[in-house]
């Protein structure tokens, strides 16, 4: 099944600083909390083993992730604003309604054209 679309904007303005901040500060929180959570089971579990390696490279290295995942830019996510031409159906439509049936009055003006002689030209004699 095809992702739909995502919603268009009325505005192609970024989020605000605020809101951004709230989720990064968001992100970086769960991530060292899952830091804390290594390092407190690697000094509890025991006996130390393999499990103890990996808990360890988790308190050592989720620091860095969590601060490279908490910068990253969200602005792939932002939608910008699209035409709304583009977001008609590309459907043929169909013709216009005659002038008999929808009551409309159409004026189409056309050059004028006049059978008088000119005569406020100069040099010219009628």
């Amino acid at each position: 099944m095809k992702n739909p679309a995502p919603p268009q904007s009325a505005t192609s303005l970024p989020r605000a600083p605020r809101d951004e901040a709230q989720t990064r500060m968001r992100k970086y929180f769960i991530m060292m909390s899952i830091r804390v959570i290594c390092f407190v089971l690697m000094v509890v579990i025991t006996p130390y083993g393999w499990h103890t390696w990996v808990l360890a490279v988790g308190a050592i290295f989720l620091p860095y992730f969590a601060v490279v995942i908490a910068n990253v830019s969200s602005s792939s996510t932002d939608s910008r604003a699209v035409p709304p031409e583009r977001a008609l159906p590309a459907t043929a439509s169909e013709a216009p309604p005659s002038a008999e049936s929808t009551g409309v009055i159409r004026l189409h003006e056309s050059p004028a054209v006049s059978s008088a002689p000119q005569s406020d030209r100069p040099g010219e004699t009628v």
